[in-house]
């Protein structure tokens, strides 16, 4: 059943038979006849079909939300009875926002320093992309914006705030500066994350808030991608100071604090809000704890 389950939820979240089967590693066959069984031993109809995948019927819905819960709460007690028997160990899986990436470090270090035989992911992603993906059981927790856009029924703990900074080269004109307002910043040549990126939704709110555009001549989902372009010279970017700060050293680049507004934004892990946690996700969880009262 526990299987069956688990293809159901990689049918619902990838929305293709071929893709899903290709998820779990069957063949596309299998994973039918599994939907199949489990239809006929629920006495419903789980899935709209066609010549294709056409999406859940009613109950196709309420029967996933249950198949979530019984999924996490088998894996959990899978991985409680292999603490027991073998200590902490297995996989975490975190995804981050691009602009959070930096402080991983901050929770694994210490995590993998206490538990040695914990083998982590880390993936960047974008804020909404976290949250499906929690709800798919895809990862075990996120790092992302507590306070900006809605984030559903989650377990939240907060880590830092982000603070905004103009990043631009150390040859630049503008490198002795000690603030600037974002309606200045607005006049640079910015390159600037995507749209789909919270944190760019944030800058062109806060850059209008100033009584400015942004009007980017570049966009990139990579962090890495912008400052490689700002260290060429030509370019400035807009990043809160902690993704910044890996490349600061050596005054190659600066970042100089915008104001007006002054702006800041928490980050935070996001946690599926469901008890128990699994041992692997708990320590995480403390690791985290341990990090924010620093």
């Amino acid at each position: 059943m526990i299987d069956k389950l688990e293809m159901f939820i990689a049918l619902a979240r990838e929305q293709h038979f071929g893709r899903a089967a290709e998820a779990c590693g069957v063949t596309q066959p299998t994973l039918s006849a599994a939907i199949k069984q489990l239809e006929e031993q629920l006495g419903v109809m789980l899935v709209w079909r066609g010549s294709r995948y056409g999406g859940l019927t009613p109950e196709g819905a309420r029967v996933l939300e249950r198949a979530r819960t019984i999924v996490a709460d088998t894996r959990a007690l899978r991985e409680e009875m292999r603490a027991v028997k073998k200590g902490l160990s297995g996989d975490l899986r975190i995804a981050a926002i691009p602009t959070a990436l930096a402080a991983v470090s901050a929770l694994t270090d210490p995590l993998t320093a206490r538990h040695p035989n914990i083998r982590i992911t880390v993936l960047s992603r974008t804020s909404m992309e976290i949250l499906k993906m929690l709800d798919d059981l895809q990862i075990d927790a996120g790092i992302t914006y507590l306070d900006n856009e809605p984030l559903g029924r989650v377990t939240t703990l907060p880590l830092y705030a982000e603070h905004y900074n103009l990043v631009v080269s150390g040859s630049s004109p503008l490198a002795e500066r000690a603030s600037m307002t974002w309606a200045e910043a607005a006049e640079s040549p910015l390159c600037l994350l995507t749209p789909d990126m919270q944190n760019r939704r944030i800058v062109d709110r806060h850059m209008a808030e100033g009584g400015a555009s942004a009007q980017p001549r570049l966009e990139s989902n990579s962090v890495i991608t912008l400052i490689a372009h700002v260290q060429s010279g030509g370019w400035a970017t807009i990043l809160p100071r902690r993704s910044a700060a890996p490349f600061l050293d050596g005054g190659t680049l600066v970042a100089i604090p915008l104001t007006d507004p002054e702006a800041e934004h928490e980050v935070g892990l996001v946690a599926p809000h469901r008890e128990p946690h699994t041992p692997v996700l708990a320590a995480l969880i403390d690791a985290a704890r341990r990090a924010a009262s620093r």
